[in-house]
């Protein structure tokens, strides 16, 4: 008889529509052995060298103000410019490319360079939240910009070459890929049910409860049914929120708090400062109200068994789909079971 925990099998997103295989009988116990654990470099609280710490200068010679809470910037480096001239290219259907405008900002989530969220207090870190919300009320009022990407790497393997806490603000003005694909998955299952498709799979995750990591009133965080990486796991809004700006008080504060409560139990994994893309996905600013869509976050972190054992994705993964051997029950129970302080 077929079983989840034991049989090879494919699970399907219905955000994307894409699949993912599931090798459960590859390994039983994942973090069985030796758990290499890489000694965290201690950070001072300020350092003369970083170009996001305040006083510092920055590219171009630029010098940042002396900042006592969050600050925002303009990326010295950025991937999208607003002053992009409109064009088009189109060679026979194939050859095609169009002008992207856009804007780049980068975020400091505090002025001390050794700190990260999962080292941050709840006010600290709604603070940050509160930046988030500005930040995506103006440039979503922008008339060019249709989507405002909020995003975070962590760590050298990531990406991120600056242990200073930051992250990076991206606004588009046409939709990015993984958005398109969710806005027709949650339009189409709105269409034809009636009801939000992530309401629905978050009231089924709930009582199942086996792929739960910790909850507040306003949020979930869980290890979804077809994740990919090893301990990927989602945030979801409890409430009918579309996007950050919905948030009230108590929404704000329970998004500092539960993103405190997930990260803590990142680094307390393996022992180390743990690394992971994470980003918001919420509705377009196209001025419509999308009740198809639901506020939420994922966590990609690419660590396996240790602090040096890491996912990689090559091969079948690259040429035919994502795999993985840890179920998401057993991350999910694995990361549940781990201490938030």
């Amino acid at each position: 008889m077929f079983h989840l925990k034991e049989h090879p099998h494919r699970r399907f997103n219905p955000l994307t529509g894409e699949w993912v295989l599931v090798s459960p009988h590859r390994t039983q116990r994942p973090w069985q052995g030796q758990v290499e654990k890489l000694p965290a470099a201690a950070q001072p609280a300020y350092d003369p060298n970083c170009y996001l710490c305040p006083g510092n200068e920055r590219a171009g010679g630029v010098r940042n103000p002396h900042y006592t809470s969050t600050f925002v910037f303009e990326n010295d480096f950025a991937a999208l410019k607003l002053d992009t001239p409109p064009g088009e290219f189109n060679l026979r259907g194939l050859l095609v490319a169009q002008a992207e405008p856009g804007t780049c900002r980068v975020v400091c989530f505090s002025p001390r360079h050794d700190l990260t969220v999962a080292r941050m207090s709840l006010a600290e870190m709604r603070l940050v939240v509160d930046t988030w919300v500005a930040q995506y009320q103006e440039l979503s009022s922008h008339p060019v910009i249709q989507y405002v990407q909020i995003f975070e790497n962590r760590g050298e393997i990531m990406g991120c070459s600056n242990t200073h806490p930051h992250c990076q603000i991206w606004a588009n003005r046409t939709l990015p890929n993984e958005i398109v694909k969710e806005q027709a998955a949650q339009r189409r299952f709105f269409e034809q049910h009636g009801a939000c498709l992530l309401d629905l799979y978050l009231e089924l995750e709930r009582e199942a409860g086996e792929r739960l990591v910790c909850e507040n009133d306003s949020f979930t965080a869980l290890v979804p049914f077809w994740a990919v990486w090893p301990f990927e796991t989602l945030v979801l809004a409890r409430r009918p929120v579309t996007s950050l700006e919905q948030l009230d008080d108590a929404g704000r504060n329970d998004l500092a708090d539960i993103l405190g409560r997930l990260t803590r139990r990142y680094d307390n994994l393996f022992a180390v400062p743990f690394p992971y893309s994470m980003g918001f996905h919420q509705r377009p600013s196209d001025g419509q109200e999308h009740p198809e869509w639901r506020l939420h976050a994922h966590f990609y972190p690419p660590l396996l068994r240790s602090a040096t054992v890491r996912k990689f994705m090559v091969g079948y993964e690259m040429l035919a789909m994502p795999q993985r051997d840890i179920t998401p029950e057993t991350a999910a129970e694995r990361l549940r079971s781990l201490p938030e302080s």
